[in-house]
């Protein structure tokens, strides 16, 4: 096996410790050829599509690849902002609002955002990361609820990087956060401002991203951690249970997905006489195509289509303050026994070097 080069080892260099926030991906541009790239990249992980390789080329190149990228940039330029992908751009926000909050306490890290598709792609950020020193390594991504197709494939992609890395860095990696007191607040706290703004509509919908059901026979806990993270938030505003609906969104293919469909429930709740709605998207921590176009355009337009009035996006946390604080304290508790270079983690981590060598002198 080859290595990648690598900086020299430096006798008594610090350790440093990197907080890298992992999200989706995005294509580099709302164009055709860039959309191609990122679906070839995307659409070719096998976490993704879970059917036999050989079919699912011949599909992939055969079709998709040759239709979807113009219809996908057309989309992606509704929403595409001044600075670019709004998830790319509300990505680098959260982890530049995390490392100031961090700072801010006395910790010493290095914080990142990095996609696991596109750019900067996790690869070349763990790359620059290791030229900075980095010894210690959390990985955070930014999936509230497990699911392979996502959580699993960042744990693939680092473990690819750290195959062909001749010092692997200490390691830990956050599964899952979908019942974190902290981040269930910070939706609450979203939802309330939202309803003072605009007023509270007769039905809210919270609309998680859509796998496969064959993904939750096979063990995955995707679909209860979704309805745990409602159960929570309904119980935090004091929501009657027929106040609240779950759906599931962004359907691909025609294998039977997680139910209820969010725009289908949508159409049949306006066709019932439902008037008004509000709409959050619990899993989606940063406002993304799925978001903006899909919901705040497609399911909007499907709403009023079929006799609905006022259609509502409550818009995802992105770098509100409760959620970088939520960030802050999962990201602390995940790091707890390593040295942060605050003077608190520096002094416990002194304590428990200096009683190892009492027991070892014992």
């Amino acid at each position: 096996m080859s290595f990648r080069p690598e900086p020299q080892h430096q006798h008594g260099q610090p350790a440093r410790t990197a907080v890298v926030l992992v999200n989706l991906g995005t294509p580099d541009a709302p164009t055709a050829p860039a959309l191609r790239r990122y679906l070839a990249e995307f659409l070719s992980d096998p976490r993704v599509v879970e059917i036999p390789r050989l079919v699912w080329w011949l599909i992939l190149h055969g079709v998709i690849l040759r239709t979807r990228p113009a219809k996908s940039a057309a989309k992606y330029a509704s929403v595409w902002l001044p600075e670019g992908s709004p998830l790319a751009v509300w990505t680098q926000r959260q982890a530049a609002a995390l490392d100031r909050h961090l700072a801010a306490a006395g910790h010493q890290l290095l914080v990142r955002p990095a996609m696991r598709y596109g750019n900067p792609s996790l690869p070349s950020v763990l790359d620059a990361l290791r030229a900075e020193g980095m010894t210690r390594l959390l990985v955070l991504p930014l999936y509230p609820q497990y699911a392979a197709a996502t959580t699993a494939s960042v744990g693939d992609k680092v473990m690819q990087w750290a195959l062909q890395a001749r010092r692997v860095p200490e390691l830990r990696f956050v599964g899952e956060y979908h019942d974190d007191p902290a981040y269930i607040a910070a939706l609450a706290d979203s939802l309330q401002r939202h309803w003072q703004t605009h007023g509270r509509a007769e039905r809210l919908v919270l609309s998680f991203h859509g796998v496969p059901e064959r993904s939750l026979h096979l063990g995955d806990p995707y679909h209860c951690q979704c309805h745990k993270t409602a159960r929570l938030l309904a119980e935090r505003l004091g929501l009657a249970p027929d106040a609240m609906l779950v759906t599931f969104q962004s359907r691909f293919g025609k294998a039977k997905w997680l139910q209820p469909y969010t725009e289908p429930t949508l159409r049949e709740l306006a066709a019932k006489g439902l008037k008004s709605v509000d709409v959050m998207c619990p899993g989606f921590v940063a406002d993304c195509l799925e978001t903006l176009e899909e919901i705040g355009q497609e399911a909007r337009e499907a709403f009023l289509h079929s006799g609905g009035q006022d259609f509502r996006y409550v818009p995802c946390l992105n770098d509100d303050p409760a959620w970088i604080g939520a960030l802050a304290g999962l990201t602390l508790r995940h790091l707890q026994g390593w040295d942060t270079g605050a003077p608190d983690s520096a002094a416990l981590q002194k304590g428990r070097e200096h009683a190892l060598a009492l027991g070892a002198g014992d």
